[in-house]
């Protein structure tokens, strides 16, 4: 089955490209990606497999396919919703949704998994288990479309659950792993500071609220220097402060938002008692009243240990010539909502390298000339029909 596997998946590496440039050329929003959703529902269309569409929050689709022998249950992931950002990357499959771009690269990755989930479902009887294809919306915007999937109920049966994400941190062909804690957690904050406006030549009758923000934004980088261990990983970014006024009016209030980045639970927890603290004591402090909005997004990825390395094993055994080496790569800072997944299932999401040919600085994802190297799909749709060929011992 896996040398019959990897010969069907070379021999459909220009479909692989042609699926990945239509979506490119057509992105949509999160939660918004009707017409992708059916993109993908056509594609199965007729095929011997059971499709459940708008699964979870969303466009959410969950692709069954029984295997000829019993066995165990494993998840297959791909996201499919695209970026609000205006497309530069000089390509002839530009984005003709103005101010909508596939800038992360699912576009690649759903572009992967049709063409791999086609090749299993030829192959079923020869499967001793069940794959569920996970073709997953919205995963750029809170609360995401992993989490309603696995609450769902619908993957329940699941055993592990598998994902890649395209990177360009090295050439087409080589692939990275992480064990344990693998993308950083992520919470949101919107601060309101009240205090009392007044004419800038008498301070005393008012109450500064932008001078309370400004001890704040002061005081939260605090929480990294002087609360976290130098062995803990955190991120604290105030984006926006709101104060606009006139220069010689005291502000009444001001808002601000915030970015929060955590690689641990014990670390978020840390962060959130700590920013909450600050809020307090501003108040006492500057006798001003906050109304905080504190929410925690994604969790941090966590990639089980002993699956990671079952994957990373059955990587560096492929031999293949489209996979030319396997290493392990750092945590990364960015947060993905294949933590969902993970939180509920051992799990592993690894990286498929795919720096464009010539680029020695390429961009990263989500930036406007982002693209990737088209090879690079082969080496997913690959790596990943090894580790299903692996986890289930078949030849």
């Amino acid at each position: 089955m896996k040398e019959q596997l990897m010969e069907m998946l070379e021999s459909r590496k220009d479909e692989m490209i042609e699926i990945r440039r239509h979506l490119h050329e057509h992105p949509e929003l999160s939660f918004k990606e009707e017409k992708t959703a059916q993109y993908i529902l056509d594609f199965y269309e007729g095929k011997d497999v059971e499709v459940q569409s708008n699964v979870g929050n969303g466009f959410g689709i969950v692709v069954t396919i029984k295997g000829g022998k019993p066995g165990k249950s494993i998840g297959l992931r791909a996201d499919f919703d695209a970026l609000p950002i205006i497309e530069e990357a000089d390509v002839p499959f530009k984005s003709k949704n103005e101010g909508v771009m596939h800038a992360c690269g699912h576009d690649g990755h759903t572009a992967y998994l049709l063409v791999l989930a086609d090749c299993l479902i030829q192959l079923k009887d020869e499967i001793p288990g069940t794959i569920k294809i996970i073709h997953q919306h919205a995963e750029e915007v809170p609360p995401g479309g992993a989490k309603s999937i696995v609450e769902s109920g619908i993957l329940d049966d699941l055993d592990n659950v598998f994902g890649i994400h395209l990177l360009p941190l090295g050439p087409a062909g080589v692939v990275g792993y992480h064990s344990g804690y693998s993308f950083n957690g992520r919470a949101y904050m919107k601060l309101k500071i009240q205090g009392r406006g007044g004419h800038g030549s008498s301070p005393h009758l008012a109450n500064d609220a932008i001078v309370a923000g400004a001890h704040f934004v002061t005081a939260a980088q605090t929480i990294i220097s002087r609360r976290l261990s130098p062995f803990e990983n955190g991120v604290i970014t105030i984006g926006s402060f709101d104060g606009k006024g006139t220069f010689n009016v005291i502000k009444d209030s001001v808002e601000l938002e915030g970015d929060i980045r955590y690689m641990t639970d014990e670390t978020k927890k840390k962060i959130e008692h700590e920013v909450k603290r600050i809020v307090k004591g501003i108040e006492e402090e500057f006798g001003v009243t906050c109304e905080l909005a504190y929410e925690n997004d994604y969790p941090p990825l966590y990639n089980d240990p002993e699956i990671t390395e079952k994957v990373a094993e059955y990587l560096k055994n492929a031999n293949d010539k489209d996979i030319k080496e396997v290493k392990e790569f750092p945590p990364m800072a960015p947060s993905e909502d294949f933590a969902y997944y993970a939180e509920k299932f051992l799990s592993c999401f690894f990286y498929i390298a795919c720096t464009p040919k010539g680029e020695k600085d390429p961009y990263f994802n989500h930036h406007p000339k982002f693209d990737i190297d088209e090879d690079a799909l082969l080496v997913a749709a690959k790596a990943v029909g090894y580790v299903v060929c692996g986890y289930y011992e078949v030849e």
